[in-house]
């Protein structure tokens, strides 16, 4: 961890200073980073508090640059007093825990009372950086190894001492320590803190007394800036980093913070003087005697915080608010410790009062950039997080159900699954609402709930009880339980199209209309195939194989799930020609291309054949060729078609014409040549039925 620090706790450094680092793993340079210098001040600081640069995580590094970039863009003498503060934040073992910082590897020091630093030049990109540095050459500072720190301890002048008021003071210099307070309940329960202990606070450090205030109003939220790359494995060791360099660079008593949150969620605790008590931390000038800090490690200038952040700052500020009995979301007023002007260039005047959202940034109150554009614009959601009802409530799905329009259809078992936007760890539990009854219960990580729901319709919500006890519902949902099948109103049946016949193929249609008291979903062939059809679907093309019994099972469900099969059995009968009564002249011809190999023709004027069958569908099987002639058709002694067979091109095992009836029953079919003038010929196949 590196910084700079100058000489004036008060006083701020003109221009922009920058470090850049070289890594222990690869050896090479970074680029140029801003430090961020535009640091809150305390109140009354002693002269041995050193205004400093916010500290930047680098990782581990052997080398560092710095400069000064003045607002015309040149890096000429550093300024006096300047300081390069490295950190060491050393490793915790379990029988002990240290942190170390390093001596500043150089400095710019005055060569007489009131002199000014030599002319020199901080070093540019184009500059390669050097191994070592003169201190007080007013150059770039580059560090070398086995420094020790040789700071003066803090002193009282960095030390609030005063007891908790209304005092306009965060950092008074006189009077005793205020008595340890006892913790108050909070209406939201405690999160997880990792103690000062567990990430190896040095104690030694911060040998001064606790302050505290009298309750905590408000939270401030603040970044540490920095990489946002660091592992969090490492949180432990940055925070301890920050605490060394707010001790041993600012020289103030204690890190600033009262909490920090790393960006997996982690929470730290800050400022020593118990998690669950109103200490008085130094992290927003002005306002930090009615308030507590929580800084978010990283840099949320142009990179949103995550949401396992996010959350830990709602539960953090939650905690603490509740414990005065305040509504995150609420506002405040608090009165100013200093006269000053924020961000946003309001203007605050010591002793007055003004109004500040429970949860605010950091630049609400000082004149800095903190916490960064992106997380500050991600406050509001922190405050609705924090403050509840549970956000984003949606029911999702209800397993057990089909969905039809907008209802749900079950037999009554129910899996109900929701969602929201709230993180789980701030809700308390849920509740599932049936006709607005609470039928069952989840804890606040659930997602889904089971219930078992009586036949009839019904109105289905979810209801979340936040953290606060504040309760938020979902928008219902119809779900109807019902038990009765579907049925088929048409059974399913087979029927003679057109097309090609085959010995072991023959064109069927497959007719059914299925139907259900509340809402069919589907109708699923099973058998001699597969094949799933919609509601309103009531036919298919298939074929069936002739001259065998075959059961086509089909089956209706509703969208409760509910369903019904039925199975019936049709057989495709293949009637050959020479099974036909003739009349007339009629010659057999033979080809592989006929069924069975053979077929009739003739082209005598009103000769004719004639079969009688049982069944409920028939096809007439044909040659069709540009010299095919025409056709009468008779059904049970009637006329009912005139078929003719020309065709561009030659077609053999047609069914040209059908007939299917509601039932089976015994039918004659008689097909009569016509004698067409040139082309009278006429070739038939045979008669396919279905028994």
């Amino acid at each position: 961890m590196v910084g700079v620090s100058w000489t004036g706790g008060a006083k701020r450094l003109d221009g922009t200073a920058q470090v850049r680092t070289r890594s222990l793993e690869t050896g090479e340079w970074s680029a140029w980073r801003d430090l961020e210098v535009n640091i809150d001040p305390l109140e009354k600081p002693g002269p041995r508090v050193r205004g400093a640069s916010e500290p930047l995580w680098v990782g581990s590094s052997d080398g560092v640059q710095v400069q000064v970039v003045r607002k015309n863009g040149t890096t000429g003498p550093l300024p006096r007093g300047l300081e390069v503060n490295l950190v060491d934040p050393g490793v915790v073992t379990e029988a002990e825990t240290r942190s170390t910082t390093s001596e500043p590897a150089a400095f710019v020091a005055d060569t007489s009372p009131g002199a000014t630093p030599t002319d020199s030049t901080a070093p540019t990109d184009s500059a390669a950086p050097t191994d070592s540095v003169v201190p007080g050459d007013g150059t770039t500072a580059t560090p070398t190894d086995g420094q020790t720190t040789t700071s003066p301890a803090p002193t009282d002048s960095a030390t609030p001492t005063t007891t908790p008021s209304d005092s306009v003071s965060a950092s008074p210099t006189t009077s005793a320590p205020s008595a340890t307070p006892s913790a108050p309940p909070s209406t939201v329960p405690e999160p997880p803190i990792t103690s000062r202990a567990d990430w190896g606070a040095d104690e030694s450090l911060s040998p001064d007394p606790s302050e505290y205030n009298a309750n905590v109003k408000a939270v401030f939220v603040h970044h540490t800036d920095g990489a946002n790359d660091y592992s969090c494995a490492d949180s432990a060791s940055i925070v301890r980093g920050i605490y060394a360099y707010h001790t041993q660079v600012n020289h103030w008593n204690d890190i600033g913070y009262n909490f920090l949150v790393d960006k997996c969620g982690t929470i730290f605790e800050g400022r020593k003087g118990g998690v669950g008590l109103p200490v008085l931390g130094a992290h927003t000038y002005g306002w930090n005697r009615e308030s507590a800090g929580i800084a978010v490690l990283g840099d949320y200038t142009s990179t949103s915080a995550t949401n396992a952040a996010l959350t830990s700052i709602a539960r953090v500020a939650a905690w603490k608010l509740g414990q005065y009995g305040a509504d995150p979301a609420g506002t405040v007023q608090l009165t100013a410790g200093a006269t000053q002007t924020n961000y946003f260039g309001t203007g605050f005047t010591a002793g007055s009062k003004y109004t500040f959202q429970r949860i605010s940034g950091h630049r609400d109150g000082y004149n800095t950039q903190c916490p960064g554009g992106s997380l500050y614009n991600q406050l509001p959601t922190v405050r609705a997080w924090a403050s509840g009802p549970v956000q984003g409530l949606k029911v999702a799905s209800v397993g057990g159900a089909g969905l039809s329009g907008s209802t749900f259809y079950t037999k009554g078992a129910v899996t109900v699954r929701w969602t929201a936007t709230t993180p789980s760890s701030l809700i308390s539990s849920f509740r599932l609402l049936v006709d607005g009854k609470t039928v069952a219960t989840a804890p606040g990580s659930a997602t889904s709930v089971g219930a078992t729901l009586a036949l009839g319709s019904h109105t289905v919500a979810v209801q979340a009880v936040h953290q606060s006890g504040k309760t938020a519902t979902s928008a219902s949902v119809n779900v109807v339980a019902e038990t009765t099948a579907p049925t088929f109103t048409t059974t399913p049946t087979l029927s003679l199209r057109t097309g090609t016949v085959n010995t072991t193929a023959v064109p069927v249609t497959l007719g059914w209309k299925a139907a259900d008291n509340t809402a069919l979903s589907s109708v699923k062939l099973l058998s001699p195939t597969t094949a799933t059809f919609g509601p309103t679907t009531t036919g298919s093309g298939r074929t069936a194989t002739s001259g065998t019994a075959t059961t086509w099972s089909m089956r209706a469900y509703d969208y409760a799930g509910n369903y019904r099969t039925v199975s019936p059995a049709y057989t495709p009968v293949i009637l050959q020609e020479s099974s036909a009564t003739k009349s007339g002249s009629w010659t057999t011809r033979s080809s592989s291309s006929y069924l069975g190999g053979k077929s009739y023709s003739s082209g005598s004027k009103g000769a004719g054949l004639t079969w009688t069958f049982t069944g409920r569908s028939a096809a007439w099987v044909v040659s069709r060729a540009s010299s095919s002639g025409q056709a009468y058709v008779y059904v049970d002694g009637t006329k009912v078609a005139t078929v003719d067979l020309k065709s561009s091109t030659t077609l053999y095992r047609q069914a040209v014409w059908t007939k299917t009836w509601s039932s089976s029953a015994k039918h004659t079919v008689k097909i009569v040549v016509v004698g067409t003038s040139g082309r009278p010929t006429v070739t038939t196949d045979g008669l396919v039925y279905i028994k």
